[in-house]
């Protein structure tokens, strides 16, 4: 993929919500404060915290690629009219039986913004983007069994649960039981 293609193709993509504009678009260098917090803040994204992350790693990313790598990559999900930065989507490859690419994605929002239906509209902006940009057919997500919000936030985003993963993630000195959801190229987008 061309550096330059998705740069001037996410200038696009962006959703109305409730008087605001959700939109999505690359990583930049004041973004790479938010990217450090959520390396080095316990909690600040919820059950996904996994411990102290190298707080340079997000430097050193951006400088290599941007965050848009041809495995995996991050984009910004911004909040308008406040120009605010909300947080991150996240996306990285996978394949299944060595001919069937996907997509995994994920998405981490500052507190201030979760609970305002930006979530959802972020990961089916995301969800539109890869299928419109990509080959794949299938796009999934994994959450926490008690993430009920996030669970919610994917059925809006047009995912399907497909079942329990169990002892998928290793948390708060524990196996735990994680839940599977899909979106497939024909579903069609919430948008």
């Amino acid at each position: 993929m061309d550096e330059a293609e998705p740069r001037a193709t996410l200038a696009g993509i962006a959703h109305e919500a409730g008087g605001g504009t959700v939109r999505l678009r690359p990583v930049t260098e004041p973004d790479l404060a938010m990217l450090r917090r959520f390396a080095t803040e316990p909690g600040l994204i919820g059950l996904d915290w996994a411990g102290y992350r190298d707080p340079g790693a997000p430097d050193r990313r951006h400088a290599e690629d941007g965050h848009l790598g041809e495995q995996d990559g991050r984009l910004i999900v911004q909040v308008e009219p406040e120009q605010a930065a909300a947080g991150l989507v996240s996306y990285r490859s996978g394949i299944y039986g060595g001919r069937a690419p996907y997509w995994e994605i994920g998405i981490a929002l500052l507190p201030e913004w979760r609970g305002r239906g930006v979530g959802w509209r972020a990961q089916a902006l995301l969800c539109d983007y890869l299928f419109a940009h990509t080959p794949a057919q299938r796009i999934q997500a994994g959450t926490h069994a008690e993430n009920v919000a996030e669970q919610r936030s994917l059925e809006k985003a047009g995912f399907q649960f497909e079942g329990v993963v169990r002892a998928c993630e290793f948390r708060a000195g524990a196996w735990r039981d994680g839940h599977l959801y899909s979106r497939l190229r024909d579903d069609p987008s919430p948008l």
